[in-house]
């Protein structure tokens, strides 16, 4: 079972942390195409920063719907939006609802060239199980690639009470920055596209009043 934090002592930095090994990353990576044909386009599901940060070219992207998760701050971060010493909070699927994102569709040729990176950003402590699942879209269904939160990752986190998580990410910096940014950018993202999450818009709307101003809803 998942250790977790006591509610009034919630921090993340005295839990475990480590890096996967670029030999590590591969292995996952090559589980995850075992049944790709090369040159074959693939799908790839984005519900946070990757709806405003894709980085990589896609020839298609849809509005899409994934089943049985659902978008929730539940990753601690020790890198990109925090420190070990001071972790911050970052997206992750949890398990059950639904959750409303968009599919990017690749070429099949470019695969090779935009995975590697792909796993480098996401699967960089194995804190994901990449999964190809259906989505729902309304030109149809795809079969996408999705990182879902791997619930026995020493750096998920249960839901916490909103008090609580706004502290920890108004606290948390890394890498890429404050986490603030990180949760308000994607608010913002998921507006743009007509998006509606009541959970990340209460949130975010809280995090304005600290002076990081949100767009008008379209």
């Amino acid at each position: 079972m998942n250790k977790q934090s006591s509610p009034s002592d919630i921090s993340g930095a005295s839990l475990p942390f480590r890096l996967w090994t670029a030999e590590e990353r591969q292995a996952s990576l090559d589980d995850a195409l075992k049944h790709w044909q090369a040159g074959e386009d693939v799908w790839v599901f984005g519900y946070g920063s990757l709806i405003w940060r894709p980085d990589f070219d896609f020839q298609e992207r849809r509005l899409a719907t994934l089943r049985g998760h659902h978008r929730a701050l539940c990753l601690w971060s020790r890198v990109n939006r925090g420190t070990p010493e001071c972790p911050g909070l970052v997206f992750g699927l949890d398990r059950g609802g639904s959750c409303r994102g968009v599919v990017y569709r690749l070429a099949g040729d470019q695969v090779p060239n935009y995975f590697p990176a792909l796993w480098e950003r996401e699967m960089s402590t194995g804190a994901y199980l990449p999964r190809w699942i259906n989505c729902a879209t309304d030109e149809g269904v795809v079969r996408a690639l999705v990182f879902i939160m791997n619930r026995s990752n020493p750096a998920y986190i249960r839901a916490l009470p909103e008090p609580e998580l706004l502290e920890i990410v108004r606290r948390a910096a890394g890498r890429y920055g404050p986490c603030t940014d990180y949760v308000v950018q994607t608010a913002q993202a998921l507006r743009s596209a007509g998006i509606h999450d009541a959970r990340l818009d209460a949130i975010a709307r809280r995090l304005e009043l600290d002076g990081h101003p949100l767009p008008e809803g379209p």
